[in-house]
Parts: structure tokens; sequence; C-alpha cells
């Protein structure tokens, strides 16, 4: 009978089929839903401009009721609760919508039978689409350069030599330093940055795969995570951006701390090393989701910020155990046994 070691060396490069089949997926979904929608997100008012409005109501309102009666004023809207953390309570309700305040404030006072008043009884804001839609192009900025300093750094701690990789931060720098100085676009400098990081990714896949590995499963962890965050119809707002921001300093940990164990590895056999990897990073992985499960449900009643960071921190942290353990531990296992 096979132990643990002889089962994993025998079928660990059957399991790379698990996370192949997750990338294609995602892969082929995300380009089906941005030939739909023209993004890869559906986003709320605050990345697309329009109004939101907040309403305490006299007394609690029934949201399948007001839904229907606000459909037939108008057309594009979304509604959430706000209840009391203590009681439960309903202690409000969001509407939000493209439409213009007076529109969208009209139309919700005719179903509800009274007036607005601001700072009374409702709080109104609203955004213009331009406004929105730069931030947008900057929040999405703000994450390619992110995960470029982040794949330089995992190049830096396993790369080769030091001229590579001070070109390698050359090269990341330009388009920062040509956005700041507003000599292009916020359009134009998310292409240059995107072409960097391709090109970075050759140098680093022909000088140092391991780092390349480490820069997939991070990868993989958004992409997978976007596809979920679409399939449950969550309409992503900044706090959501923000969180995938996180996300990517949530996915490299366990990556880097594997992959530094197997590389630095010389007396220890390498299935022992993986698994004493896998003791340490499991740990830190479980104990981050139970703390994220744990503010979600928390914060889930009363804050749609808050629930969707930890909504989406939950969803990239699951995967991340697919990507890490999987996907990372497999090819660097293979990696290693090749180069022997």
């Amino acid at each position: 009978m096979l132990n643990k070691s002889q089962l994993y060396n025998k079928y660990y490069k059957f399991l790379l089929i698990i996370p192949i089949i997750l990338f294609i997926f995602s892969f082929v979904y995300l380009f089906n839903f941005y030939n739909q929608n023209g993004d890869f997100i559906k986003k709320d008012v605050s990345l697309t401009g329009g109004t939101s409005i907040t309403v305490t109501p006299e007394s609690p309102i029934d949201l399948t009721e007001f839904q229907n009666a606000l459909s037939e004023k108008i057309e594009d809207f979304s509604v959430r609760e706000i209840s009391d953390f203590n009681s439960g309570v309903q202690a409000g309700i969001i509407v939000e919508s493209p439409a213009d305040s007076s529109e969208l404030q009209s139309a919700i006072e005719s179903v509800l039978g009274y007036k607005l008043v601001s700072g009374e009884n409702a709080s109104i804001e609203f955004s213009g689409s331009s406004l929105s839609e730069g931030f947008y192009q900057q929040l999405l900025y703000a994450i390619i350069l992110s995960f470029s300093f982040m794949a330089i750094v995992v190049f830096f701690i396993f790369g080769g030599s030091l001229k590579i990789k001070l070109f390698t931060i050359f090269l990341t720098l330009i388009p920062v330093i040509l956005f700041f100085s507003s000599i292009v676009s916020v359009t134009l400098a998310m292409i240059l940055s995107l072409l960097v990081l391709i090109f970075n990714c050759a140098i680093y896949l022909k000088y140092n795969p391991p780092s390349m590995t480490v820069i997939i499963s991070a990868f993989a962890d958004i992409l997978m995570t976007l596809v979920v965050v679409n399939l449950l119809g969550m309409k992503v707002s900044t706090a959501g951006i923000i969180s995938f921001l996180m996300l990517i300093g949530y996915s490299v940990d366990t990556d880097i701390m594997l992959t530094t164990r197997l590389l630095k590895s010389k007396d220890k056999e390498l299935n022992q090393e993986i698994f004493g990897a896998f003791k340490t990073g499991i740990t830190m992985t479980l104990t981050s989701i139970v703390a994220v499960l744990a503010a979600l449900i928390l914060t889930a009643s009363f804050s749609e910020v808050l629930k969707q960071i930890f909504a989406v921190l939950l969803i990239g942290l699951i995967f991340d155990i697919i990507n890490t353990w999987v996907t990372n531990a497999s090819i660097l296992k293979w990696y290693l046994e090749a180069k022997k």
C-alpha cells in the first residue's frame, strides 16, 4: 500500500487538472461577460455615476412591495436594507440608480407617500458619470501597479542577477513616472503598465520560473474571485475594488513561504518540505478565513461596504488554498525534480 508521500508523487501532476479547468473556465466566462456588459465587473453608482438615497422610514418598509412599486417608475435601480446591529430591526433602506437625484427622489416619495427631507428622514448623494469613470480608471491603474510591484518584489527575492532585477524595476517605473508627471492619460498609463507587466513576466519565466509560479497563483486568485463575484451578481463599489488590492497581498504570503522553503531546502526530502510548509500555510489561511467570515457575518446587516470587502477576501482566500497547494506546489515540485 502506498504511503502519503508515494501517493503524492504519483498524482501531483494530475492534481493540476483542477486549477487548469478553473483557469480556462474563468477566462471563457470573463470573455463572454465582457462582450455582454462592456466591462469585467458590474459597477454600482460609486463607479458609474448616479444617485444614492438613504431613507430612514417612519415605519418598516416591505422591500418586495417597495421594489415592485418603484419598478413602475424607475427602470434601473437597486435596493438594500440597513439593519440595527443589536436588534436586527430595519433601520433604513438604500436606493441606488443612474437616474437624476430629483427624478429618483420624486419616484421614492410617490411610493412611500411622504416627502423626503435631506438631513431628517433621508440622505441624498449624487456623483457625475465622468468623475466616477475617472475614479474607476485610477483604481484599475492602482491594481495593475500593485500587481506589477508585487511581481518585482517576488522576482527580487527569487530572481537572477542584480542587473536583470534593476532592469525590471526601471521598466515598471516608466509608466508610473509618465502618469504622475501628467504626460499621459490614465488609460495610456494602464496600457503601458500592462505591456511592461507582460514583458517582465517573460523575463521572470526565463531567468527564474519559481517566481513566475507565485505570480501565476496570485493572478489566478484574483481572476477566479472576479468570476465568483460576477456569478453572485454583486455590483462592485470602490470598496470592492480596494478589496481586490488587499487580495494581492493576501494571495502571495503562503506562496512566498512555500517557494522559499523548497528553493532553500538541501537536507530534507522535497515532499517533507512541502508537507511541512502546508501545515504552516494552511493554518495561516484557515485562521484568516475564520476571521474574515466572522467579520462578514457581523457586518453584513448594517454595512454594505464592509460586507463587500470581507466577501471578496473570503472568496479569494478559498481560491488561494487551491492555487497555492495545488498549482504552485505541483509546478514547483515538477520544476525542482526536473532540475535535479
